[in-house]
């Protein structure tokens, strides 16, 4: 499926991005620290930046932690289950899953309305934080986006996968 791989490349990419940004950022912020002296203090917006940045990189990645079976799951009771009650169990699994990361997206995109309503803004980037609050809706839905897919069969993130 020539979209799920393409899907696959951005979010890799993506995160990849965030987390270089992310180290480059830090490692000049406490540079500047160390030898800045009062020229430090124009760069305490890294220390926001970064965090935001962590939200996403954190959210992004579910999708991906899931499709590679990287969440937690019970595996010794799936190893005593028959066949056909097996798969019907997993089924259900993803479909709670999808239901779950759906509603919470759903809920998250609440809160991102009601906080850019506020137009409260972050201290030093001066963001408005309800789009800090995109990360959860954006996450959730490639998590459940995962959950879908393993529903229908399109991919079996049961399978272990090799790095």
């Amino acid at each position: 499926m020539k979209a799920l791989t393409a899907l696959r490349a951005v979010e890799k990419t993506v995160l990849i991005a965030l987390f270089l940004i992310m180290v480059f950022l830090y490692t000049g912020s406490v540079v500047t620290r160390e030898i800045g002296g009062t020229f430090a203090s124009r760069f305490a917006w890294i220390e926001e930046a970064v965090r935001m940045m962590n939200l996403f990189l954190v959210f992004l990645a579910l999708g991906l932690a899931l499709e590679r079976g990287k969440h937690v799951g019970i595996t010794n009771m799936r190893e005593h289950l028959p066949k056909p009650v097996l798969n019907l169990l997993l089924k259900f699994i993803d479909l709670v899953g999808l239901a779950m990361c759906l509603y919470v997206a759903w809920l998250a995109l609440d809160l991102v309305q009601f906080v850019l309503k506020t137009g409260q803004k972050s201290p030093t980037l001066g963001v408005p934080m309800g789009y800090i609050y995109l990360a959860p809706v954006l996450g959730f839905l490639l998590l459940g986006l995962r959950y879908g897919l393993s529903l229908v069969g399109v991919i079996d993130r049961y399978q272990e996968v090799a790095e």
